[in-house]
């Protein structure tokens, strides 16, 4: 009968010491107890590691891209540059927000806060971002250039070529004359394209502007010489000449409108001046996460 007590007090004993067992684990369920035990903590921590490196290298990686976008020499090379400093910000974008998610979980307040900051300074880069992007992709000075060195050209060198030939075929008496209105026309349009490369150039809106007046004196001048022209020579003649000047007129007001939107210029200005100070202070709170992780690391396998 003492053995059968003494089993039967045992028995409660260990249903005791169960149910014990089980509030325990039950209430440190809720925070690092049974469900998130050293091992959990671990796996968590080196996840929260890998994205903080893949993080920054994307981080990385995209603003590289964007550099190349905006010093790209096609729209095609710009594009493709452009896509791919997307595709990296939306990797850091997913990365921010699964490390989030891990840091709360984890409950490291340190981590977080640096996160939060990150957070802040990555918006700000991003929205100049945003703006180098979209005005890289644009190309308007390289397209400007582009025709500058292409078609103006060749239409200003048919122009020269079709009114040598005017000259020699006048009689003594007009010649002269003839030649002076051949020599003014030819070096007002030579110098309407030597002003196509600083008006692409040029980041200056007055720079701009005074340049374009200049070029308008010179489209008259032109046209002056080629009325005064009309007067001395078969009209069949300068028929051809004025048709390839109107041709060069529009060549050139092409050239001015790209150039005026400076989408090269201002993408590249915003490059050198707005981007890296932005880009600094979002790779330094990175390298301040990573070293954080890491000591956190060290602290769970003590």
């Amino acid at each position: 009968m003492r053995r059968v007590n003494l089993l039967s007090s045992s028995v409660s004993r260990l249903a005791t010491f169960a149910l014990l067992a089980g509030l325990a684990c039950s209430t440190l369920a809720s925070g690092t107890g049974c469900t998130h035990g050293p091992a959990t903590v671990q796996a968590e921590l080196g996840e929260a590691r890998r994205l903080s490196i893949d993080l920054r290298v994307q981080f990385g990686r995209a603003a590289d891209a964007s550099n190349r976008a905006v010093m790209a020499d096609t729209d095609e090379a710009s594009v493709a540059f452009a896509r791919e400093a997307e595709q990296a910000l939306n990797t850091v974008e997913h990365d921010v927000l699964a490390l989030s998610n891990l840091a709360q979980s984890l409950g490291v307040s340190n981590e977080l806060q640096i996160l939060e900051g990150f957070k802040k300074q990555f918006a700000d880069y991003l929205a100049v971002d945003k703006r180098v992007l979209a005005l890289a992709v644009e190309n308007t000075n390289l397209k400007a250039q582009h025709l500058s060195f292409g078609p103006a050209r060749e239409t200003a060198d048919r122009f020269e070529a079709a009114l040598a030939p005017l000259p020699p075929s006048l009689t003594t008496k007009d010649r002269c004359r003839a030649e002076a209105l051949v020599a003014t026309a030819v070096s007002s349009v030579q110098r309407l394209q030597i002003l196509q490369g600083p008006h692409i150039a040029s980041a200056d809106d007055a720079a701009m502007t005074a340049m374009e007046k200049e070029m308008a004196t010179l489209e008259t001048q032109t046209t002056e010489a080629l009325t005064a022209l009309r007067g001395l020579v078969a009209p069949n003649a300068i028929t051809s000449v004025e048709a390839t000047f109107e041709q060069f007129k529009s060549i050139q007001g092409q050239i001015v409108a790209l150039s005026r939107r400076n989408t090269n210029v201002r993408s590249l200005q915003l490059s050198l001046e707005d981007k890296p100070p932005l880009a600094a202070a979002c790779d330094a709170s990175l390298l301040r996460l990573q070293t954080a992780l890491a000591q956190e690391g060290s602290k769970a396998t003590r």
